[in-house]
């Protein structure tokens, strides 16, 4: 019975093969410490990779484990792969078998997978200690099963397992063993810094070399132990590698691996190699966020390209040149990944820097350089007593807008508030909070319970303001944190509270700092309140006359 075939792109000529991108995210990248794939990730894993325009998803080990044997079983009928082939990983046959016989050989095939990447070894320490084989007997594991996979019509690569550790040691049997995959069929050889212990210089010089003695067609597959996997990466395409295989994200075992994003974005912007479909670049920094929801893990703000802070300018000497050329301090156009510039505000902002951020806020200015002057004082005023605006645009947009109109925008009044925290004897808490306030010309008192103090609070406020505003319905609190700002002495140091509040359609963040932490709780639970009203299209209070 012919066994289905997975992966096949419905539009072939979408995958270029003269230049290889292979992702190994759902394989090597699931080794991560804290990342638990469960088949519907690896599936939602696949599709975006595949919409991101990667010409090979190595999707996991078939027959080793339940998960990865029934991934492949559901691939064909939950994704419809458009640019990508998908994947099964093994190991050649055992020592003394043959490869017809082995069933985790067969498992391969009965994947239904049209590529399979196979692992051999070509450390010969490896060979003796691990396999406990001989390193003739190795070559011939490699031979059978490469050939035994052709003869079945799959399209075989080779990963050579601790390729540069045993180049090292015993070069003339790590260029062996590329040899011998090549000769019996394998498409691709993939030299494997396994320990990720490699340098760029040491890297592009091997494989100069093993591409100049053997013949084969050679990728490349980096760890990233010393920081270098992504440039190891790109110092082997520069000595003729023609196949890359990386995770998004970088993830991986110990620290990771070659990083999927930057690997792809030097590619394309820095060798002008066209290995994504067209516009799919554009795509990287959701792809890249979307994956990180996937698995669980808060995206890497700083992450080359896709990072938030990736194009984010907080000095002042930077802005002023980027008012003039954003090209001045960006190496690319966000836009060209999907990535955007952001302009930071702190007590580094100068005149440029407010001007930027006033236009990406869309509030006009008007080059007044008076109220410019103000707003930049006013900011280095607050940021000094222990405000940070670079994470709290919300609570910058709001101070902004109070200069440019001459009054803050004011949704509320808060008279007084009183917290109560009970310790009872049976080991349980209670948290009372009860506040007075005025909300459109209305005197409200309201108290609420709570887990905590600060989320009492929030419920009183929230209590007492429903009439006025039924719009905060909508919002929730989505984080809230906490730091200890240094004081004189640490009991007696300032507290600062950042809140982001979320509603149907984004989040924003707001700070409040004071010498406790539910009066700072209160500033930043006001901001939050007040900006979700704006960003409604509510109107303010008027201001009550004197």
């Amino acid at each position: 019975m012919e066994v289905p075939r997975l992966g096949k792109p419905a539009d072939a000529a979408s995958v270029d093969d003269a230049f290889h991108v292979f992702d190994t995210t759902l394989r090597d990248g699931a080794q991560r410490e804290g990342i638990n794939l469960t088949v519907a990730d690896k599936v939602a894993i696949a599709r975006h990779l595949d919409s991101f325009g990667v010409g090979f998803i190595e999707g996991g080990w078939p027959g080793a484990n339940p998960r990865d044997t029934e991934f492949f079983a559901r691939a064909p009928r939950e994704i419809t792969f458009r640019h990508a082939q998908l994947v099964a990983f093994g190991a050649t046959r055992r020592p003394g078998t043959q490869a017809a016989t082995d069933l985790q050989v067969k498992a391969l095939v009965d994947s239904g997978a049209p590529v399979v990447c196979l692992v051999a070894k070509a450390h010969d320490r490896h060979v003796e200690l691990a396999l406990r084989t001989t390193l003739e007997e190795n070559l011939e594991m490699v031979r059978d099963t490469v050939s035994f996979l052709r003869e079945q019509g799959r399209r075989v690569f080779v990963d050579c397992e601790h390729f540069f550790d045993g180049y090292r040691a015993n070069p003339a049997y790590a260029k062996s063993v590329v040899r011998t995959a090549s000769k019996a069929g394998a498409d691709v050889v993939v030299l494997c810094d396994t320990n990720g212990g490699m340098l760029p210089a040491q890297i592009q010089a091997v494989v100069s070399t093993v591409i100049a003695d053997t013949g084969a067609r050679l990728g490349i597959h980096a760890q990233d132990d010393t920081g270098c996997a992504v440039a190891n990466t790109l110092a082997a395409v520069d000595a003729g590698a023609t196949h890359v295989q990386c995770t998004a994200n970088g993830y991986g075992e110990r620290v990771g691996n070659a990083n999927l994003f930057p690997v792809v974005a030097a590619l394309e912007l820095k060798y002008g190699k066209s290995v994504l479909p067209e516009g799919a670049l554009a795509e990287m920094t959701r792809i890249s966020h979307a994956i990180a929801e996937v698995v669980n893990l808060t995206p890497s703000t700083h992450q080359p390209y896709v990072g938030v802070s990736a194009f984010a300018h907080k000095a002042g000497l930077h802005a002023s040149a980027i008012k003039v050329d954003p090209d001045l301090y960006q190496h690319i156009a966000p836009e060209q990944v999907g990535n955007t510039m952001r302009m930071l505000v702190s007590d580094m902002a100068g005149r440029a820097s407010i001007e930027l951020k006033s236009k990406e806020l869309g509030v006009e200015l008007g080059g007044d350089r008076a109220l410019i002057g103000r707003v930049v004082q006013r900011v280095k005023e607050r940021e000094l007593a222990g405000y940070t605006y670079e994470a709290a645009d919300a609570s910058f947009e709001l101070l902004l807008r109070a200069e440019a109109e001459g009054r803050p925008r004011r949704y509320l009044r808060i008279e007084s508030w009183r917290a109560i925290t009970e310790d009872r004897p049976d080991g349980t808490h209670a948290n009372e909070t009860t506040v007075k306030l005025w909300a459109k010309g209305e005197r409200i008192v309201a108290t609420a319970d709570g887990n905590g103090p600060v989320n009492a609070l929030d419920r009183a406020l929230r209590r007492a303001l429903e009439g006025p505003y039924p719009e905060l319905a909508k919002m929730e609190l989505v984080d809230y944190t906490v730091r200890i700002l240094a004081g004189e002495h640490t009991t007696e140091s300032r507290t600062r509270v950042l809140i982001s509040t979320a509603d149907s359609t984004s989040a924003w963040t707001t700070v409040g700092v004071a010498d406790n932490i539910i009066t700072a709780s209160l500033q930043a639970l006001q901001d939050a309140y007040s900006y979700g009203l704006l960003r409604a299209g509510i109107e303010p209070e008027p201001e009550p006359a004197h």
